[in-house]
């Protein structure tokens, strides 16, 4: 065998994916999203022509619009922390750090908001972004939960979904509304302070 033939065979086949590229897309789809651009309106063609790069370079790595959307929203949630199990309070606080993290970003807000608004029209789309995104981290936390009410550090009777909407709808509501006046709090312990709140309801009653 020749040293060409042995240089062809040592090479993969294909083109090597562009890191560089692949993040001009992501990127791509989320300022046009972030912008106001509803999914509908979304095409493959406007992202390509803002990520500087062919529509074929984004067919390589997605099949579809969809696929992309999905991918790109992924981009946008902060990995959650290994919670160590030591305690329910820890635990709870270390998750809600990330959604606080996650809510002072005026972009990720918007274009979660952006898509989700799209339910009825994109239902699969919206969908997958669910089954994607938000139900892993539910069950995280769920889990949590659970775990305190089986060590007795929560009450048995705990209501799972009222107080898994009461923990994030807490973070929603404050990093969102609570500075309309103009005088935005730092959100600095605003974690802490939440879970403490609510825990004083939780925790069983002597």
């Amino acid at each position: 065998m020749s040293t060409t033939d042995e240089t062809r065979a040592a090479r993969p086949a294909g083109r090597p994916r562009s890191a560089r590229a692949e993040q001009a897309i992501i990127d791509a789809t989320l300022d046009l999203l972030g912008e106001g651009m509803n999914i509908a309106e979304l095409s493959i063609e406007a992202i390509a022509a803002r990520a500087g790069v062919g529509k074929t370079t984004i067919y390589r790595r997605w099949a579809n619009k969809e696929d992309l959307c999905v991918d790109a929203l992924a981009r946008l949630k902060s990995p959650l922390p290994e919670l160590r199990g030591e305690s329910v309070r820890e635990d709870l606080v270390a998750y809600l750090e990330v959604v606080v993290h996650d809510s002072c970003d005026a972009r990720r807000r918007c274009v979660m908001s952006i898509v989700m608004n799209d339910a009825e029209r994109h239902p699969r789309l919206v969908g997958r972004v669910r089954q994607a995104l938000i139900e892993p981290r539910r069950e995280v936390l769920a889990a949590v939960l659970r775990r305190g009410v089986a060590t007795g550090e929560l009450r048995a009777d705990l209501d799972l979904p009222v107080v898994m909407a009461a923990l994030i709808g807490t973070v929603t509501w404050y990093m969102r509304d609570a500075g309309s006046d103009g005088a935005v709090e730092s959100p600095v312990g605003i974690a802490e302070r939440i879970v403490d709140q609510l825990l004083a309801g939780l925790a069983p009653t002597a």
